[in-house]
């Protein structure tokens, strides 16, 4: 098996879901489709609309986020933006997702290099 099953992957994933759309409304306004087309180019992954959508609904009862419609272009779409709050949460969610790995990384990479440099004996 390569890396990560995919329900580990998932499970990965799911749990950065918050800070990385957090982090794609740093760039300005989004509607749905962009933000789901952002973490897909970033990660590899697609958020499906049911697990995007009551996210992005969670994020602006929280203040997090603040939701418009426009029809500039011709259709209606909510707009999706981050709010001051919102940056706070992104600082602070993306310091504990920088530490949470930089503490895996203390275990799985002196790991991955023992098994590099010796073969583990079964």
């Amino acid at each position: 098996m390569n890396g990560l099953n995919d329900k580990s992957r998932r499970d990965l994933f799911r749990g950065s879901l918050e800070v990385m759309v957090l982090a794609v409304l740093v760039d300005g306004k989004q509607y749905g489709y962009s933000i789901q087309k952002r973490v897909k180019e970033a990660s590899g992954q697609m958020i499906k609309a049911g697990s995007l959508y009551p996210l992005l609904h969670r994020l602006e009862a929280d203040g997090l986020v603040k939701a418009h419609w426009e029809s500039d272009t011709g259709r209606d779409r909510k707009w999706y933006t981050l709010t001051p709050a919102g940056q706070q949460q992104l600082k602070s969610a993306a310091a504990d997702w920088q530490a949470a790995f930089a503490r895996m990384s203390g275990l799985v990479l002196p790991a991955l290099r023992q098994i590099t440099h010796h073969r583990v004996t079964e």
